[in-house]
């Protein structure tokens, strides 16, 4: 008894964790299932393209099913057009015949896919249309006529359970996308700004600038899926731009910072900015992971109070700095990049502001806190 309490435990764990992946599967089982239902009751000849067909279309998002769908029908109603027509235009009377009429169905199409992805089916339908006759009774415009028929009814049965079962919005793994890109964003200022002092090899400052813009190419994805979704009113949520906006505008920082770090400054400075710089990296990671958090669940922003406080303390050294003519003896590139590192953080610090106001676009209803007041800040 205990065992089977323990694994019921676990499977609840796993359960919670997996959830949309789950639901997924649900989703695309309960599509096969009710396509192939839905195309033997219509007798359709080959029900293997209308399950084919939903599986593909059943998809992790609805706004994600509703591009596959419309995507799909597209390759496979111009493939089919196009199939058909090489069917009635050329007799496959031989071997050679056929082979020729094949290589005229395939090519233009697979051109056309390599242009534009949303075709990528299509070569693969003028196929069947082409080879279908030569292996059954049916002419090239039947067996084109069928294929629409399968594919079509697959798309929609597949829209349609992914839009009604267990629906899955986009806006959620926006969200959940743009908290790992901040926490991410976190991680890497720490590295960026050891540089300081260490100096960074090339090959590290594109691992961690590359896995930024990883992150953000899968989050654009998703974001495109939530506005397509907004765009057909299948969800209500906030608009994604100026999430991804703001985003982009704190990797651009991280990429003046990376470029300061690239070697380490001048002991002379290192030593009066290490404490200070210190302070502004804690504070400026704990922000981005707070905004994470707060994405995660709905919340509004975190204060800005401590950011702001580790930026004027770091702002001040800058400013003794420059008093006790520390850095008139520093090299134009020492120099460029001591005063690159302030713009940056203070860019980045303002950007912080932008997406504090997104967050709290993104929070639900009763979930709001009061913001804190921000000081005005000059870093140098």
């Amino acid at each position: 008894m205990t065992r089977i309490v323990g694994l019921w435990k676990r499977f609840r764990g796993f359960a919670a964790h997996r959830r949309v992946q789950l639901a997924l599967s649900i989703r695309v089982t309960i599509a096969a299932l009710a396509s192939l239902l839905l195309a033997q009751l219509l007798q359709l000849p080959l029900p293997l393209w209308a399950v084919l067909t939903a599986v593909i279309v059943t998809q992790m998002s609805v706004g994600r099913s509703l591009k596959a769908t419309f995507d799909y029908l597209a390759g496979t109603v111009g493939g089919a057009i196009y199939g058909g027509a090489i069917g009635v235009l050329i007799s496959y009377t031989n071997e050679i015949a056929l082979l020729a009429g094949l290589a005229v169905a395939v090519a233009p199409l697979a051109l056309l896919a390599a242009i534009n992805p949303r075709f990528s089916v299509a070569p693969i339908t003028a196929i069947i249309v082409v080879l279908i006759p030569t292996m059954t009774h049916a002419t090239a415009i039947s067996s084109a006529v069928d294929r629409v028929i399968e594919v079509a009814l697959g798309g929609f049965t597949g829209f349609f359970v992914s839009f009604l079962l267990l629906p899955a919005n986009a806006h959620p793994l926006v969200a959940a996308a743009a908290a790992r890109t901040l926490e991410q964003m976190a991680r890497a200022l720490g590295e960026l700004l050891a540089g300081l002092r260490n100096g960074l090899d090339v090959d590290a400052l594109h691992r961690i600038q590359d896995g930024i813009g990883q992150a953000l190419e899968q989050l654009n994805v998703v974001g495109d899926e939530a506005e397509r979704e907004r765009s057909a009113r299948l969800a209500v949520g906030a608009d994604t731009g100026p999430l991804l906006r703001t985003l982009l505008r704190l990797r651009h920082d991280l990429v003046m910072i990376g470029r300061a770090a690239a070697s380490p400054l001048p002991d002379a400075v290192t030593m009066r900015l290490e404490a200070p710089l210190g302070h502004v990296g804690a504070e400026f990671a704990e922000y981005l992971r707070a905004s994470a958090a707060a994405l995660r669940a709905g919340q509004g922003p975190a204060a800005l109070d401590a950011v702001g406080s580790a930026l004027e303390a770091y702002g001040a050294e800058v400013a003794a700095l420059r008093r006790d003519g520390v850095t008139r003896g520093l090299t134009d590139d020492a120099a460029e990049r001591f005063f690159a590192l302030g713009f940056a953080l203070e860019q980045m610090h303002n950007n912080f502001k932008d997406l504090g106001r997104v967050v709290a676009e993104w929070a639900e209803p009763g979930k709001k806190p009061a913001e804190a007041t921000v000081s005005p800040i000059n870093p140098g």
